[in-house]
């Protein structure tokens, strides 16, 4: 069994400008007042699924055993969706069942999952629009004191997934994939991860109308201002500009094609 070791990581898509994300904490620290908070990020995208759990699943491999991580990106809060408990071999999570914690099929070391529905934990009068503060705050206090996931409901035996996009590679060694998400600093971050890339300095990457034509190690490889490709901290391939926007630069958004083909 996991020890929860009292951090508890929140991933919400509630934005600064409102105090949701705020009142989530301080429903959480009414349970806990040890808990220990680190806000992974409160600006996902409004609604967006699958950018909360890519983000999600990119972070928790650099989080101490114990964490409780939350993520609330629930678009159908107040309908029957379930809420999930989940243990794996190092870490809790507590999420919506919409396929925000689909990662976890897919590798996660799954020992636990239990739909939360024992109502003592939660917070009276309980919203139909804001669980984030009433259920998930309030659970996450309990579990990262110590009560064991069981006690907040049934154990069911799978979680739903979403529709990740995967990179498609052709009998040519040609990569197909896409740019799933684009940070504050204009990097275009795809989907292709670095492994195909290995060994293979000598590419050629189209995105949209231009062209990258290396793979470099740093951003200071490309002149101020100019466009290149490398390998990020994510482990995926990222199109960037030394000291610049590649969003701006390339006009590309979300979900725009990426093609990699060997040169030699």
């Amino acid at each position: 069994m996991t020890k929860p070791s009292g951090l508890v990581a929140l991933l919400t898509d509630y934005g600064l400008q409102d105090a949701y994300a705020g009142i989530l904490k301080g429903a959480l620290l009414s349970v806990n007042p040890a808990a220990r908070i680190v806000d992974l990020t409160h600006e996902i995208p409004p609604q967006d699924i699958r950018e909360g759990g890519r983000v999600l699943s990119a972070a928790r491999p650099y989080f101490p055993s114990g964490t409780v991580f939350v993520a609330v990106v629930d678009p159908g809060v107040g309908t029957d969706r379930a809420i999930l408990g989940v243990e794996t071999d190092r870490h809790y999570f507590l999420a919506p069942d919409n396929g925000i914690l689909g990662f976890l099929d897919r590798g996660g070391k799954i020992r636990r999952i239990v739909r939360v529905t024992e109502s003592r934990y939660f917070l009276k009068p309980l919203s139909r629009t804001f669980h984030g503060r009433d259920i998930f705050a309030p659970v996450a206090g309990h579990l990262s004191k110590g009560v064991d996931l069981g006690r907040f409901g049934p154990g069911i035996g799978r979680i739903t997934t979403s529709e990740a996009s995967a990179p498609r590679v052709t009998a040519s060694g040609a990569v197909h994939g896409e740019v799933v998400s684009i940070d504050r600093y204009g990097n275009l971050i795809t989907n292709i991860p670095g492994d195909l890339l290995r060994d293979s300095r000598d590419v050629r990457i189209t995105v949209g109308k231009r062209i990258v034509r290396a793979l470099s190690d740093s951003y200071a490889d490309a002149k101020k201002g100019e466009l290149l490709a490398l390998v990020g901290s994510t482990g995926h391939l990222e199109i960037s500009v030394n000291q610049g926007s590649a969003r701006n630069a390339a006009r590309i958004h979300r979900g725009d094609r990426v093609l990699v083909t060997r040169t030699s």
